[in-house]
């Protein structure tokens, strides 16, 4: 090869490397350029969305001097009770408050009319609401004890209002009115209440608390209500949380109420808990008192043998299982423990005169313990 065509191909590869360089110098440039590009957008970004928060946290109008009448349900959640806030124009932005509250863990919320105003801070909403500064006094209060049945909790409605109790525990179980409740409550009023061998459908659905309300003579749609919502806020997250996707609301409400009506002040729910699903799960019957005297619609302070034979899908002597439904209203104590069982082995248990509640495996024990405390008393 000539140095002519020796120097020819040194060029040609001096004039490539030349431009593969410059290529990627252009390559380079183009990143560097699409890297800024990116990071200026995430800075105006995150910039705006910092500004977009802080400015939805700042009062609507901070020299308002209007005062606004907004009303808080019992039983609202915290994205209810911020939607309200929003559309009364007490708030700018829903979503940013929800996660406000949610951010500094914030709970506790108060039932009410109140009186607020669009230049109000967040904080000073916050602490209005959890301090319950409402605009005006409740009319009255109607308080439902734990353990209470339907027709005692139709008494004490009835009482309340001033109307007839027949009236209001036949509403209570009005075909027409259950399926609109089971209509505005789907997933706690299920089909389950609609068994025929259940004795009333809404029976241990109405929340035991005291509820206030605004004015004097609500009707017995709005005082259910209230209480179907309180029911729905307790049982809802704990069923969600719950490792047993089979439980539904009325079996946990069912379990909930035996632990109830069994239980003693002293009483520990979750041992008694236990020995049900254990004997459940034994396929032993329950055996609790309080069955009985459901199915007879009786109060007694003792059970004697003859009552063990009523015929009656409630009678937990004679059928395995739960019954088809609660006997009582179950306070949260009892539903947590329906919830969440004590591990043990627990078959058998036994309350004393005093109160106490002694829990044994075998028979052998129990009878013992019920020689000692209850035969030889």
């Amino acid at each position: 090869m000539s140095t002519e065509e020796t120097n020819s191909k040194k060029e040609i590869i001096r004039k490539k490397m030349i431009e593969h360089q410059s290529e990627a110098r252009i390559v380079r440039k183009i990143v560097l350029t699409i890297t800024l590009l990116t990071l200026l957008t995430l800075v105006f970004i995150g910039g705006g969305g910092y500004l977009y928060i802080k400015s939805a946290l700042q009062p609507v109008d901070k020299d308002s001097k209007v005062q606004k009448k907004v009303e808080i349900p019992i039983g609202s959640s915290v994205t209810g009770i911020s939607q309200r806030l929003e559309d009364n124009g007490i708030i700018k932005n829903a979503k940013v408050f929800k996660y406000y509250v949610k951010f500094k863990n914030e709970a506790g919320f108060m039932a009410g009319e109140y009186e607020l105003s669009p230049s109000m801070e967040i904080p000073e909403i916050i602490n209005r609401l959890k301090t319950g500064k409402v605009l005006q006094k409740a009319a009255f209060q109607l308080t439902i004890p734990e353990g209470k049945q339907l027709k005692e909790i139709a008494q004490i409605m009835a009482k309340a209002v001033n109307l007839p109790e027949e009236e209001v525990f036949n509403q209570l179980n009005d075909q027409t009115f259950i399926q609109k409740m089971m209509g505005k409550y789907p997933d706690l009023l299920t089909s389950d209440i609609l068994n025929p061998n259940i004795k009333y459908p809404l029976e241990g659905y109405l929340f035991p608390a005291t509820y206030p309300f605004y004015k004097q003579n609500p009707t017995v749609e709005e005082m259910v209500v209230t209480m179907l919502d309180q029911t729905k806020k307790v049982i809802t997250p704990l069923l969600a949380e719950s490792s047993n996707e089979e439980l539904t609301a009325h079996q946990l409400l069912t379990m909930s109420s035996l632990i109830e009506e069994e239980a003693t002040e002293q009483a520990d729910r979750k041992n008694i808990s236990s020995v049900f699903y254990n004997r459940i799960e034994q396929g032993m019957p329950l055996q609790t008192d309080p069955t009985v005297l459901y199915a007879q619609g009786k109060h007694k302070e003792r059970v004697l043998y003859e009552d063990l034979e009523v015929n009656s899908p409630y009678n937990t002597y004679k059928n395995k299982g739960l019954p088809p439904g609660p006997i009582a209203n179950a306070g949260k104590e009892s539903i947590e423990a329906a919830m969440s069982p004590a591990d043990t082995k627990y078959l058998y248990f036994l309350a004393t005169g005093e109160g106490n509640v002694l829990f044994n495996t075998t028979l052998d024990e129990h009878n013992a313990d019920k020689a000692k405390y209850i035969t030889n008393n």
